[in-house]
């Protein structure tokens, strides 16, 4: 049996799935309704969700290369309802805001998993909910201060676990406790997004692919192809926003690695346990995020290399050599005995990061212009929440629906963020806001210390988090 590690090639879910049958670009100029930049998972469900509200609507779809090449194609396949930025909406516009936020989360989960369904999408879904794990005495304390705060967003029927309990579920090595939320799935990231663009092209979208976006502006969506003119430009471009004209510090793309191991036997599985497929996280600062897939590996992301200078995105998913031993390494360590067992996939991507650390929904009804993401690796569903809500925004602005909605309330909705720090000084706090938490994730595993690690307390202070 070979152990050499396949890096790159997008990611394993398309080696394992393939890469799709291209899509034409652009043939010149055009007029639509509705032209939405990108597609991943904002653009597709945006789409979605608009034609069927308005059949009529005249929308097309621009991506750069093709659907699902970033990071709707590279992801963990968490389906789960955590949303960047909800205690800073709590402090800006009151707790009840932010629970009517968690609560969409919490509905948009089963949301996805009921369209999957409808349109015969079959992605791979389980529903085992979220397990995220402590195995030093800091995480656990920030475990338990987590499960409270969810506790108090409104989220009822999560699960505080101790040590016995956790490793009933999954025996992660030197657990001492985890939470678990029933609100998360299990997916396939590329068969997901395959199903949608196609179900997407079924109800009458124009999509074209291999047609990069180079500027957006009120009405235009400029291309090297022609210009598609419409009233309505959203622009679903996430962690490749900075390569557009004047968007370069908007969003900040972070970079984040993951592994895929070789099929594991029965024996192996029997002595790891996760029988529920649960996706497993745990709660260090430089956190990891698996799940175990529908072929019976274990799928493992993490940072990795956090950021490339000047928001450069990497190339088709290679990822570092020494990130991959890093993922690895975890990997071991929560469950030392695939030591001798196959990492036969490495992959990279870029999600989107604001300075504030909150996503956002946004139409500007003066210009037209519309915009969502902003996920800090949460995009699996919160894209789908995103593409309802802009629907209702637009639909909203052109008068075929009259007054707000639940959606358009949100505390998220036109929220303005400020720009990031011109280079070499986001670089230099990107890099090192990570190789703090990595510091202080050894300090606290190496002491034993109840509390968390002053230098992550102070990294999360510069962030801004």
């Amino acid at each position: 049996m070979s152990t050499r590690t396949i890096n790159g090639g997008i990611s394993f879910w398309y080696a394992q799935d393939g890469i799709p049958t291209p899509r034409e670009p652009l043939t010149g100029d055009a007029t639509a309704d509705v032209v939405i930049v990108g597609g991943g998972y904002t653009g597709l469900w945006t789409a979605y969700y608009l034609k069927k509200a308005v059949p009529f609507l005249n929308i097309t779809v621009l991506e750069a290369r093709f659907c699902g090449y970033g990071a709707s194609g590279r992801n963990g396949g968490w389906l789960y309802n955590g949303i960047a930025g909800r205690d800073r909406y709590a402090k800006l516009h009151g707790h009840e805001a932010a629970v009517r936020l968690q609560r969409a989360m919490n509905d948009t989960v089963a949301e996805v998993v009921r369209v999957a369904a409808e349109e015969s999408i079959d992605a791979d879904v389980h529903q085992g909910g979220v397990l995220e794990v402590a195995y030093t005495p800091a995480q656990l304390s920030r475990l338990k201060a987590f499960h409270e705060a969810e506790l108090a967003f409104g989220e009822k029927d999560r699960l505080l676990l101790g040590a016995r309990e956790s490793a009933e579920r999954i025996r992660v090595a030197g657990a001492v406790g985890s939470a678990w939320t029933p609100h998360g799935a299990r997916i396939h990231p590329v068969k997901l997004v395959k199903g949608l663009a196609a179900a997407v092209e079924a109800l009458g979208v124009r999509v074209h692919e291999s047609t990069p976006v180079t500027e957006i502006r009120p009405k235009h969506a400029v291309t090297p192809y022609g210009t598609v003119r419409a009233p309505y430009v959203l622009r679903c471009t996430e962690g490749f926003t900075a390569s557009l004209k004047g968007q370069r510090r908007t969003w900040l793309p972070m970079n984040s690695s993951m592994i895929a191991t070789e099929p594991l036997p029965d024996a192996l599985w029997e002595t790891i346990g996760w029988e529920g497929r649960e996706t497993l996280g745990d709660m260090a600062h430089a956190y990891m995020y698996a799940q175990r897939t529908a072929d019976g590996r274990i799928a493992l992301g993490g940072r990795g290399v956090p950021y490339r200078f000047g928001s450069r995105t990497d190339n088709d998913g290679r990822t570092q050599p020494e990130t991959i031993e890093a993922l690895r390494d975890i990997l071991i360590r929560f469950f030392p005995q695939l030591a001798g067992v196959a990492v036969t996939h490495a992959w990279s991507g870029v999600l989107g990061v604001p300075r504030d650390w909150c996503a956002t929904v946004t139409l500007d009804r003066s210009t037209g212009l519309g915009w969502a993401g902003g996920y800090v690796g949460s995009g699996v569903a919160t894209a789908n929440l995103a593409a309802r809500t802009l629907r209702d925004l637009v639909q909203q602005d052109s008068g075929v629906q009259s007054g707000r909605t639940d959606l358009t309330t949100l505390p998220w909705v036109n929220h303005k963020v400020r720009r990031w720090e011109p280079e070499p000084l986001r670089w230099l706090g990107v890099r090192g806001m990570y190789a703090a938490y990595r510091e202080a994730d050894r300090r606290e595993l190496s002491t034993h210390a109840a509390s968390t690690n002053r230098i992550a307390v102070a990294a999360d202070r510069v962030a801004g988090r």
